[in-house]
């Protein structure tokens, strides 16, 4: 559990980026942070997983202050997925660095090697591979293994589909989503709403250092308040649905939804036909 309160932060005494900022992320959450660049969001993950410590307030890792945890500590309850990999690789070979964080804990020893061992199979990594080398979508899938590997019980990802392609997103984002499955909570920093409407299932909405909105994905995806507060817009299909809410007569079921599939399923019922009929006439 992350629990922030009442938090304040600024960085070498200068203006503060965050106001009296409270929340708490549960175990087993998947929370997405959105908001326009400044809005605090980047600076809430650095205070969640200790690289900055607040000027006011409290942040606490599983009720403990992160004022009063190690680094190493810190590293094992929450792993972090920089924006760049390329600022968090550091070794010359897939396995190097996937061993890297171990001993960086001094955790090394056969326990290390089979793990590493289980992830390369997994991510069907070629375990000499110099990571400098290999494309970006492949760069940022080790930089998350490599977090991976270490079991936390808690990630933080920021901006984790920044410069790959439709692909390669899909491809970190399903990995991301199978650990929230299996236990992990799961904390992201996403300018993507079609990342967040697909994957979150609660979103904190930020704005100038502060929380404007916290709940239910598509309730606060949905509230026209927030969007223009946070200067955000609701992915695409959410945005048809609350185009043709606002027209007389549109079915309630259209008006309502968030997704492709719900979308179609709702435009074939108020049209009397099978799903897969709607699905052949938009694809003609």
């Amino acid at each position: 559990m992350i629990e922030f309160k009442n938090v304040s932060a600024s960085y070498d005494g200068e203006l503060a980026v965050l106001n009296d900022v409270s929340f708490t992320v549960n175990d087993g959450d998947f929370v997405a942070f959105v908001g326009t660049n400044g809005a605090g969001k980047s600076t809430t993950m650095r205070l969640a997983n200790g690289l900055l410590k607040p000027t006011a307030g409290e942040v606490l890792v599983d009720g403990v202050p992160t004022t009063a945890l190690k680094t190493s500590e810190l590293a094992r309850r929450i792993g972090f997925l920089f924006q760049n990999p390329d600022r968090q690789i550091c070794c010359n070979t897939v396995r190097e660095e996937l061993l890297f964080g171990f001993k960086a804990l001094g955790e090394e020893g056969p326990a290390a090697e089979a793990r590493v061992d289980a992830i390369i199979e997994r991510f069907g990594f070629d375990a000499t591979a110099e990571p400098y080398l290999l494309n970006r979508g492949t760069r940022q899938l080790l930089a998350l293994a490599s977090i991976i590997v270490l079991a936390p019980p808690t990630i933080i990802l920021d901006e984790p589909t920044t410069g790959l392609d439709f692909r390669e997103c899909v491809k970190v984002m399903e990995v991301v989503r199978e650990l929230n499955e299996g236990g992990t909570t799961v904390v992201m920093v996403c300018h993507d709403m079609e990342v967040v409407g697909d994957f979150a299932r609660r979103v904190i909405a930020m704005t100038a250092g502060r929380v404007v909105a916290d709940g239910a994905t598509f309730d606060v995806l949905r509230d026209g308040r927030v969007l223009k507060e946070a200067h955000i817009l609701p992915p695409q299909v959410t945005e048809v649905s609350l185009m043709l809410g606002r027209e007389e007569g549109c079915p309630r079921a259209v008006a309502a939804a968030n997704t492709v599939p719900q979308m179609v399923q709702a435009l074939a019922a108020a049209r009397g036909v099978e799903a897969t009929t709607v699905e052949v006439e938009a694809i003609g």
